[in-house]
């Protein structure tokens, strides 16, 4: 496939230039034409636009931030709200966003709209920007004609789920910088400072204890080139065939439930997927969306193969004219409490609220362990740093020690 760059006017006049992928020219002016463009002129892109291919490449990786979206959403709804024409909406907000790739999204997105296809669907051909759930809820919107009301609520869970994430980060920064600066002090030792050590201990006719020991062949390992390179390639083939495993359906399963019973993390993972769970398909309730639509959604955006199988089962329930309760009670996954007020939200009509009710909860539960957890991490990474530091300080005077007792002797 080639790249070709064509410049052409648009309805109202206005000059394109822009890049397109297709196997020959002739294919680049149906697609044009289709979009409604006078052809002013076709080049196949040469050689010397590697370059530009390059950055392109790296624009397509880039992902759109969250605040972007989230901001795109709340202005959006205000606009809608003031009456504003949805094509118009997307020209502004087009040029006040921060968000390169978002402002590229929205100008092709104008250009469908404006094109006739509804907003959906403009949306729907940039998963890499728009979520499923997304789309989902401005189909939703568009439907019931409570378009502006959708991107409120839209704007709403993406500001909670952002501030979940971030407050997550936040709390894994401090334990993950001690951790870095122990171990770039403890390089640092080994490769500069105990090597002047290790000749002095090497040159005694001394039975060296174990740590010290184990010490040299620290110190030596880490200035041999075989060692480090045979390192090396073993922790990036294990990434590797970790990953590959990951990928499969039995291997991402059983290391979504490994990541759900880990000890301490294994709590915060639980209460997080809960969170997630409850906020997203309350919103899309919320919204309009169908119940069977809704659970499908919520399946592929949990992200979590358990979360997924326990969806599964609630819409085989649900099929059936069974409740939603039960399923999520016999997975093990949702606490009876949550189980319990889904229940009541199914028996009194109001699941959506229910859901949000639950979501808040445990946004709030998220906190407190993320507190928690760092006042625990804290402690337990100063003894971890002082245990590996006193093990080299032991390593270095019990040679000197018995030197000592020698010469004294």
């Amino acid at each position: 496939m080639a790249t070709f760059i064509y410049r052409a006017k648009s309805a109202d006049g206005r000059l394109i230039e822009e890049t397109i992928d297709a196997e020959n020219e002739r294919l680049v002016r149906n697609v044009l034409r289709e979009r409604k463009l006078t052809i002013i002129s076709i080049e196949k892109k040469s050689v010397a636009g590697l370059r530009s291919d390059i950055f392109s490449t790296l624009k397509k990786w880039k992902k759109v931030k969250e605040q972007a979206l989230t901001i795109f959403s709340r202005q959006f709804a205000t606009m809608i709200n003031a009456g504003l024409a949805i094509v118009r909406c997307l020209d502004i907000l087009a040029e006040q966003t921060e968000d390169a790739k978002l402002q590229e999204t929205l100008i092709l997105v104008r250009k469908d709209v404006e094109g006739g296809q509804s907003l959906s669907g403009a949306l729907g051909k940039y998963p890499d920007v728009f979520s499923t759930l997304y789309v989902s809820m401005i189909k939703a919107g568009e439907l019931g004609g409570v378009l502006d009301e959708v991107l409120e609520r839209l704007a709403g869970f993406l500001e909670s789920d952002f501030t979940l994430k971030k407050k997550v980060k936040a709390a894994m920064t401090y334990p993950v910088v001690i951790m870095v600066m122990a171990i770039l002090i403890v390089a640092f030792l080994v490769t500069f400072i105990l090597p002047t050590f290790v000749d002095l201990f090497e040159g005694m006719n001394l039975k060296l204890p174990l740590p010290t020991r184990v010490l040299i062949g620290v110190t030596k390992g880490s200035k041999n080139p075989v060692a480090l390179v045979g390192t090396f390639i073993f922790v990036v083939t294990a990434w590797y065939l970790f990953k590959k495993y990951v990928k499969t359906p039995s291997g991402k399963r059983n290391f979504d439930q490994f990541k759900l019973a880990m000890p301490v993390m294994g709590l915060l993972n639980k209460k997080v997927a809960i969170s997630r769970f409850c906020r997203t398909l309350g919103t899309l309730l919320s919204s309009g969306v169908p119940i069977m639509q809704a659970l499908e959604i919520v399946g592929k955006a949990s992200g979590n193969e358990v979360i997924a199988d326990t969806v599964s089962k609630v819409r085989d329930s649900i099929r059936e004219g069974e409740s939603i309760a039960g399923p999520l009670a016999d997975s093990g996954m949702f606490p009876p409490m949550v189980t319990q007020m889904v229940a009541v939200g199914e028996e009194t009509g109001n699941l959506d609220a229910m859901l949000s009710k639950i979501a808040d909860f445990y946004d709030t539960e998220v906190e407190y362990l993320l507190s928690s957890l760092t006042s625990l991490l804290e402690p337990i990474m100063i003894l971890g740093m002082g245990g590996i530091v006193g093990f080299i300080v032991i390593a270095v005077f019990l040679p000197l020690y018995q030197l000592i007792g020698k010469f004294t002797g």
